[in-house]
């Protein structure tokens, strides 16, 4: 017959529910049940933090709304953990997360085009909109150094 575990947590724990509560120990979080040590991490080590209650919630140890009140995390990104859990694992936390880079779309006879228009003193806004391409497009390549800015045309005072 299954003998019934008390809940019996060492001081200082915190209880995320009555079979679970964690504890920070000299800049480790300890992940206790019942009175047994399951996991641990760094402090600062969130990739952790995030796998290890994702694996918990997806196992049905604890709720959603539990972490949320524990530890003061939003739910939403509660929310996105679990569903990183669910679809890649434990691995999916600690995969080298890929450089976002959208493709280019200054490129060749584009840039170029660009920067005869912006030599011409034209403005970025008008640029884009002659190009069909967003103005921010064209402030990251000025920022970047693939696009010189506009030189301004100046003004000339009409006579009186």
């Amino acid at each position: 017959m299954p003998q019934l575990q008390l809940p019996i947590f060492p001081a200082g724990a915190t209880e995320i529910n009555s079979r679970i509560a964690v504890r920070k120990e000299a800049r480790t979080v300890w992940y206790i049940h019942g009175h047994l040590p399951v996991f641990h991490h760094d402090e600062a080590d969130v990739r952790s933090f995030r796998m290890c209650t994702s694996q918990m919630i997806d196992g049905g140890t604890v709720k959603p709304k539990e972490i949320v009140k524990t530890f003061g995390v939003p739910m939403i990104t509660v929310k996105r953990s679990v569903k990183l859990y669910r679809e890649r694992g434990a691995k999916g936390f600690y995969e080298a997360k890929p450089r976002h880079s959208s493709a280019s779309v200054l490129k060749g006879e584009v840039i170029g085009q660009a920067q005869r228009l912006l030599d011409e003193g034209r403005s970025v806004p008008e640029v884009a909109q002659e190009l069909g391409v967003l103005a921010n497009t064209l402030h990251k390549a000025i920022s970047a150094g693939r696009l010189r800015p506009s030189q301004k045309k100046t003004r000339t005072a009409l006579p009186r």
